[in-house]
């Protein structure tokens, strides 16, 4: 087995896109991830994965990485995604739900709210979940089914919630629901809901072939506080939307940075087996793929900075240029992973070596956070939509 490079972060490629205080970050997680995240084992099963979560949920925090989460810093934070997820893809996942839970609560929660959950979140003592996919509810999501009523001066939720990250070990989720279902996505009014909530059900684990956290909670007659609603009501759907627009180049960033682990393993195999009396970097074949791997890498990186830097500089929505990211990132990052196993061969599936972790793990982010489908759904969209105004 190749052994891994440094991770070192290439900041001269997207140097222009980036301010002083990111190039500190960039080579401080650098090294944040190899002394801290490398050396961790890969879970052998779902309960260690979740043990493991857990574990990672600390380290992070205590290391004051989910500051930039706070500060709303994108660019730092995409930095942050694609050295962790190089590292090891369920850090990455941790990280990814701490943004996702706790951004509605910093775009618009009340004070209360932003006290009670933040500054916690940030040092890593509590998790968070973002609950919105429901059975008959994934990329529609104006087909939300679970519901909140008022009862007093509480709130009343019933439904199902699958396909959550983080479910059973959260400490709280951010859950959105029809507060009003004769109006649509224009009803959905979103909730944070602690774990221990009277009548929140975690009705058990969903089992990836990577290691994460994944599972169904069930509200039943769920009974939360009035302050527990976030913005306005009616005001979910747009809010959701906002912080998936908002996080949707990070997803970007975390694909590179798996992607840029698989070259790097395919490159140090290339250049060190021998096949036919000389090395397979000496194979034009090869070279050709990893070539392509890089092109693709490097266009991913472009691609999620611009995003990220149009949103950090004030751009009221990123949606084009977040979609483009994502879209294109991922599925770069599928084939790069999907080349890496095919320079290293054997070596690239067995279950010990990190390519092969990569190709199960890569495969999900091609569909969370808005499937790629939808990403050319959405650009598509835009360009009619200009070229007919």
């Amino acid at each position: 087995m190749s052994s891994p490079r440094d991770g070192s972060h290439d900041t001269a490629m997207i140097r222009a896109f980036l301010e002083e205080r990111h190039l500190g970050q960039a080579d401080g997680i650098s090294r944040f991830v190899r002394e801290s995240l490398l050396p961790l084992p890969e879970p052998a099963g779902d309960q260690a994965g979740r043990d493991q979560a857990r574990q990672i949920l600390a380290i992070l925090g205590q290391a004051g990485w989910y500051a930039p989460i706070l500060d709303q810093d994108l660019r730092a934070i995409c930095l942050i995604r694609e050295a962790v997820a190089w590292a090891s893809p369920l850090a990455d996942a941790v990280y990814a739900l701490q943004a996702l839970g706790s951004t509605p609560i910093a775009l618009a929660g009340s004070p209360a709210l932003r006290e009670r959950w933040l500054p916690a979140m940030a040092r890593g003592e509590v998790m968070a979940a973002f609950a919105m996919t429901e059975p008959e509810a994934g990329s529609d999501v104006a087909s939300i089914r679970t519901t909140a009523r008022r009862d007093g001066r509480d709130w009343i939720l019933d439904g199902v919630k699958t396909f959550i990250s983080n479910a059973g070990i959260a400490d709280f989720y951010t859950v959105f629901a029809s507060t009003d279902t004769g109006r649509s996505h224009k009803g959905i009014s979103c909730f944070v809901v602690p774990a221990d909530a009277n009548g929140l059900v975690f009705e058990g684990a969903q089992i990836l072939s990577a290691p994460h956290p994944l599972g169904t909670i069930r509200f039943d007659a769920c009974r939360i506080r009035a302050d527990s609603l976030v913005g306005e009501e009616g005001q979910g759907f747009k809010l959701g939307l906002a912080t998936l627009d908002r996080l949707r180049a990070t997803v970007a960033a975390a694909a590179c940075g798996m992607a840029a682990r698989a070259l790097e393993e395919a490159l140090g195999h290339a250049v060190e087996r021998r096949q036919f009396g000389k090395p397979l970097a000496e194979f034009q074949l090869v070279q050709e793929k990893l070539a392509r791997m890089a092109t693709d890498l490097a266009a991913s990186r472009l691609l999620t900075y611009r995003a990220a830097w149009e949103k950090d500089g004030g751009a009221e929505r990123v949606t084009v240029e977040a979609a483009m990211a994502k879209a294109f990132a991922t599925e770069a990052a599928q084939r790069i992973v999907d080349d890496a196993v095919q320079i290293l061969g054997g070596r690239g599936v067995l279950a010990e070596h990190p390519v092969d972790r990569l190709y199960r793990s890569i495969r999900a982010l091609r569909i969370y956070e808005g499937t790629t489908e939808i990403q050319h759904l959405v650009i598509a969209g835009k360009l009619i939509e200009a070229s007919t105004s």
